[in-house]
């Protein structure tokens, strides 16, 4: 049996406050599951848990109960992460080195060297389309540009799972569709892709599953396809349907030669599922 790329079995985080008795939970008794080759949207308003959940897949916080684990592995242990690449929200690099520099920095540290990692410095810049920006120094590149040397030094080392922070945040359209297309491919390769977004329309472009945060608590988890369905509606998608055929269908009236290309549920989008879920939570509390 393969292993889950990540597995989140019962998982809590408290922060206590300084000075005081009480505490804060980030994430209460949540479980999750990220199989390999799939893009899992872990999403939420701003305080819902995401973060926090992601840095304790990581290792990078320590959880209060519960477990998770990466490839079966405890994310406690530092040889949990060797097949993983981390894009933060805010990735901070150093603005002296250039993009090639940077990249073959984080290279080292993943132990590449040689022919190896110049080769894989190369890929890895034309991947992310900054070929002709690798000699240019941090300090000049705008935020997509940032982002996607951000993207590019999370694959150095060829992960099978990639964990992604808001990959698109303070993109322009152009640098999002490009990430949106990398995160395809990654898929395409069989990588496990985990990200946390607030672009809903991108997420419901490329995720497999979503899981909706809302105070800490997983309010709604499934495809995507299914999550989006409005029960008890069902579309007709006709072809060179007349408004004669149309009043006919009101009726109920099988006698048309009009031909029914598909039939499937209506759907919501994953935005308007955002905010339905994410208000009726609230309102419980």
């Amino acid at each position: 049996m393969i292993d889950a790329a990540v597995a989140v079995e019962g998982l809590t985080k408290d922060f206590r406050i300084p000075f005081h008795r009480q505490s804060i939970v980030a994430v209460r008794d949540l479980n999750l599951r990220v199989k390999p080759g799939e893009v899992y949207g872990l999403l939420g308003p701003n305080g819902s848990g995401k973060s926090t959940t992601l840095k304790i897949i990581l290792g990078l916080v320590s959880p209060t109960h519960g477990q998770t684990k990466i490839f079966g592995r405890e994310s406690s242990r530092v040889d949990s992460r060797e097949a993983v690449g981390f894009l933060p929200e805010n990735p901070y690099f150093y603005k002296f080195l250039t993009g090639e520099e940077t990249l073959r920095f984080f290279g080292k540290l993943c132990r590449l060297n040689g022919a190896r990692l110049k080769t894989r410095v190369s890929e890895l810049l034309e991947l992310v389309g900054l070929t002709n920006a690798r000699k240019q120094r941090l300090s000049t590149y705008s935020k997509g540009m940032l982002q996607r040397i951000g993207l590019a030094q999370a694959l150095i080392n060829q992960p099978k799972l990639v964990v992604l922070d808001e990959p698109t945040a303070g993109v322009d359209p152009v640098g999002s569709r490009q990430i949106r297309d990398l995160i395809l491919d990654l898929k395409r390769r069989g990588a496990a892709v985990l990200l946390s977004s607030h672009l809903l329309g991108q997420v419901q472009e490329i995720c497999d599953r979503v899981g909706i945060l809302a105070k800490g608590t997983l309010v709604r988890e499934g495809r995507l396809e299914e999550l989006i369905e409005i029960e008890n509606q069902t579309e007709l998608v006709l072809e060179n349907a007349s408004d004669a055929l149309m009043k006919e269908i009101e009726r109920l009236s099988a006698d048309s030669k009009a031909r029914v290309v598909d039939r499937r549920r209506s759907t919501t989008t994953l935005e308007q599922l955002f905010l339905e879920v994410t208000k009726q939570n609230d309102k419980a509390k």
